[in-house]
């Protein structure tokens, strides 16, 4: 089957199904998870779809940000190894800021038990994860509570931020390409994000590679104010090439 004819028969199954996902439609036509990206990414720039995490809605559908439960679960071996190969990228000693967002909750459950980092977070997730840690000391960022993300935002989470300067931000975002930037569905979260990578001397992005391409409402930041970004190896050599010459190194686990 050709890429134009894939396509309008995923442009047929979104309209009759109200959302489409990678891996089932790269199981169905037999092609690699990849591919199936690329071609939503095309149907995305046409505006016949919204490229959302994991999958694309039809175009005119409501653009609904999936819970914590559903993110949690959607490429779950992904990001463990995205977790796994950002907490090398941590200090042994110092500050560091953790965004909201499932990757960065499990690499906060990764951090030794004998950690001595200070760690600031908006997330009650990671704090949740973290508050038995004796020797860590943990500031939790005050502010209204989204309960989509469970995470701090508003004037309060900004007034806290604007005090902080960090060694290292660990960000999440919902959407990252080198023409659309850094992205997420809500202002408020995208005025906290914006705050941490302005409040670190180092930020590292994490984002598994099916965000790759996706734009969402709330743009937060662009690459180059990203020293690293941490994600799998869905991410292909051509597209990490792109995103280093933006300025991070592109690191896929």
């Amino acid at each position: 089957m050709y890429a134009p004819e894939r396509q309008q028969e995923i442009l047929r199954l979104a309209q009759e199904q109200g959302r489409v996902d990678v891996p089932t439609l790269a199981e169905d036509f037999g092609v690699t998870q990849e591919t199936i990206r690329r071609d939503l990414s095309a149907l995305d720039r046409a505006g016949l779809l919204h490229r959302v995490h994991g999958g694309a809605l039809p175009a005119g559908a409501l653009h609904l940000e999936p819970g914590l439960a559903e993110r949690d679960s959607t490429a779950a071996t992904e990001k463990e190894r995205i977790a796994r190969a950002a907490l090398a990228l941590l200090p042994s000693e110092g500050s560091v800021i953790l965004d909201a967002g499932t990757t960065v909750s499990r690499l906060a459950g990764l951090l030794p038990a004998d950690c001595t980092l200070t760690v600031v977070t908006n997330a009650l997730p990671v704090a949740a994860r973290l508050a038995d840690r004796p020797g860590l000391t943990l500031h939790l960022v005050g502010g209204r509570l989204r309960h989509r993300t469970q995470a701090a935002v508003d004037a309060w989470a900004l007034r806290d931020l604007a005090d902080v300067h960090a060694d290292v931000a660990v960000v999440a975002t919902n959407g990252f390409s080198a023409e659309g930037g850094l992205s997420t569905p809500d202002l408020a979260e995208a005025a906290v994000k914006r705050a941490m990578l302005t409040g670190a001397r180092r930020v590292v992005l994490v984002a598994d590679s099916s965000k790759y391409g996706a734009r969402h409402f709330a743009r937060f930041g662009s690459l180059d104010q990203v020293d690293v970004l941490v994600t799998d190896t869905g991410l292909t050599d051509e597209q990490a090439a792109e995103i280093e010459n933006h300025g991070p190194e592109v690191i896929r686990a």
